[in-house]
């Protein structure tokens, strides 16, 4: 099997073994009998450590990413912060995408900062910056492309080439792209990391977050008990069941489950998205629009050659400014305001207040005029008389 759609629906996910139930069962169970004093039943033992469901679904979404291993983790920034925890010991820096999601900022400036881990929050599309950013601490290049919300794109074998030479791993949050339209191990990356809730859930149904990982030694001090020569798979595995802020069985049936139709989603996602970019071009109240797919974008033709589409979000600047910004969030009817994104549904916020509050008033802050568009599956029909309607109220 090697189709991206097949392997979404098969790998990690064999039918039960007892029943033959086409769907492998939610095992929901804290702990396993042993058959013996740590005689184990198909390696499992506690919950935190292993579980059936979890351990499909973390061979499901691997198997999708081309990577060597994966870990789900109770939200998106749960794993984020056991692969900064795996890596990170004080004194080292990381290289930051300026523009990405808040809660990463706040991740390592407000919580890994106390423990002396240093950041230099650049423009991630710009190499040149990435490098003069890094020194010879940076441990971690950490980015986002498509970038969060400006939409920026990334060159990724470029950044891996950087990051490399400085000895430092690359790291990439896909979860805007997702693996159906990214798959940032094959241009060097060492991880890519996931807030399942959003495209890979798909339905608003699940929290959770994933880390996988590339088949590479990365070389570290001798602590903790590890050696030098350490798998990056290892160090993760270690911050999985240690720190356990694992994912539970439910989630991550449901997460699995999404992943079955992630191809069909975002494929309906883009379709929509392509069109409603395009008219929002030619809207006199639109100053701005930032989408991947526009030929006048930045990032257009490295987008076109990194990924096998431009995603489902949109983001787009208004002339009259902040006011009419939230004004035009807070008047859509089918477009439901929120945090989040990459569900069926189409949702929008004003990000400098909502997704990047936290960054309001820094140099990172978002443009107030800014709003943001995760783009649902509905008919584009309805997408646009939702959007027309706004702008005239």
């Amino acid at each position: 099997m090697s189709g991206f759609t097949t392997l979404a629906v098969h790998a990690g996910q064999e039918p039960d073994r007892l029943t033959g139930a086409v769907i492998p069962p939610i095992y929901q169970t804290s702990t396993f009998v042993q058959d013996g004093i740590n005689v184990l039943r198909d390696g499992h033992e506690y919950s935190r450590g292993s579980n059936p469901t979890r351990n499909g679904f973390e061979q499901q979404l691997c198997a999708l990413e081309k990577g060597a291993s994966g870990f789900a983790f109770a939200s998106g920034i749960a794993a984020e912060d056991a692969l900064l925890r795996a890596v990170l010991r004080p004194g080292d820096h990381v290289v930051l995408g300026a523009d990405g999601y808040g809660g990463t900022n706040r991740l390592v400036s407000r919580v890994l900062a106390p423990w002396q881990v240093q950041h230099t929050a650049v423009d991630v599309t710009d190499l040149d910056a990435v490098r003069g950013a890094a020194t010879a601490r940076t441990r971690l290049v950490w980015v986002e492309t498509p970038t969060n919300p400006l939409l920026g794109i990334a060159d990724l074998a470029g950044l891996a080439e950087l990051a490399h030479e400085y000895g430092a791993l690359l790291v990439v949050d896909n979860t805007f792209a997702s693996p159906y339209l990214q798959r940032p191990l094959e241009f060097g990356a060492d991880a890519a990391v996931h807030s399942t809730t959003k495209y890979v859930g798909g339905h608003s149904d699940v929290l959770g977050g994933a880390v996988v990982v590339a088949d590479r030694e990365w070389h570290v001090e001798a602590v903790n008990g590890f050696s030098p020569g350490s798998t990056l798979a290892e160090l993760v595995a270690f911050q999985q069941f240690a720190a356990g802020a694992v994912a539970g069985p439910q989630d991550t049936y449901l997460a699995a489950r999404g992943l079955k139709t992630l191809a069909l989603r975002m494929e309906r996602h883009q379709h929509n998205a392509g069109q409603i970019a395009q008219w929002l071009t030619q809207r006199p109240e639109v100053s701005q629009v930032f989408y991947p797919g526009l030929p006048d974008h930045p990032g257009h033709e490295l987008a076109a050659r990194q990924m096998d589409g431009f995603g489902g979000m949109i983001s787009f600047r208004l002339r009259a400014g902040e006011a009419a910004a939230r004004r035009f969030a807070e008047s859509t009817q089918m477009y439901k305001l929120s945090v989040s994104l990459g569900g069926v549904e189409s949702l929008i916020c004003w990000p400098s207040q909502m997704t990047h509050g936290c960054v309001a008033g820094t140099e990172n802050a978002v443009p107030t005029d800014l709003v943001r568009l995760s783009v649902g599956i509905e008919d584009v029909e309805d997408h646009l008389e939702d959007l027309e309607l706004a702008f005239t109220s």
